[in-house]
């Protein structure tokens, strides 16, 4: 299958060079100079993964992604100049997958948006054979992505998505922060301990889970989902 990729970037050399390394992998690339030219690529195009550089005109990056977590959970990578670990922060909190800070390898930027690609939709099929997980009052859609507590929905993003499959398949068990990592981010080779916590604290927030009674942090070993 040919992948779509969206590059949203108002540098035209960073769109080539995403280009040039991308055509090479057998991916279709799909350009934006701008926000709004990225939604309404969004809206004609069948996008598999986006690229959105955080400082665009008309409309930033992040403003984008939050559009495009209305209604879908396509994986999308950050990208800025930017480095400090608030906007990383703040990128994945509004749901993005990966941050890239440029300036940056390209062929890194391959291999991320490879792994996030394979892991979403080739491995993304052996999550689907079990149609629903179920721990205490939580149950797992997973032919529908969908997590519920006590007949509510629960929006996550792709990444909580993947770590709940985890945590849901396998309750009780701890795993490590790089497991978590290689599951969530689907890279087995990088570990970032900053998107970790975020992650984990943003579901355990929705997840209304102040006293760590579901996801239990285990001092120096990892995580682990509660089974009763």
């Amino acid at each position: 299958m040919n992948y779509q990729i969206l590059i949203a970037d108002d540098e035209t050399e960073i769109r080539e060079l995403f280009r040039l390394y991308l055509e090479k992998d057998g991916y279709k690339v799909l350009e934006a100079a701008s926000g709004p030219e990225a939604l309404d690529v969004l809206k004609k195009e069948s996008v598999d993964l986006a690229v959105l550089d955080i400082m665009m005109p008309g409309m930033s990056g992040l403003s984008v992604l939050k559009k495009i977590r209305e209604n879908s959970n396509i994986p999308v990578m950050i990208l800025s100049s930017k480095s400090a670990d608030s906007d990383k922060i703040l990128g994945l909190d509004l749901g993005a997958d990966d941050y890239l800070t440029k300036p940056f390898n390209p062929l890194e930027a391959v291999a991320r948006i490879n792994s996030n690609i394979r892991r979403f939709y080739s491995l993304g099929a052996k999550e689907k054979e079990v149609l629903e997980l179920s721990v205490r009052d939580l149950k797992l859609d997973t032919e529908r992505c969908c997590l519920f507590q006590n007949g509510t929905e629960i929006e996550l993003t792709s990444v909580e998505y993947r770590i709940m499959v985890l945590f849901m398949e396998n309750p009780g068990k701890v795993f490590t922060k790089q497991q978590v990592f290689s599951a969530g981010w689907q890279d087995e080779y990088m570990i970032d301990d900053n998107s970790i916590m975020v992650s984990i604290s943003k579901l355990r927030s929705k997840l209304n889970d102040q006293k760590n009674h579901y996801i239990k942090t285990i001092r120096g070993l990892g995580y682990r989902l509660e089974a009763s």
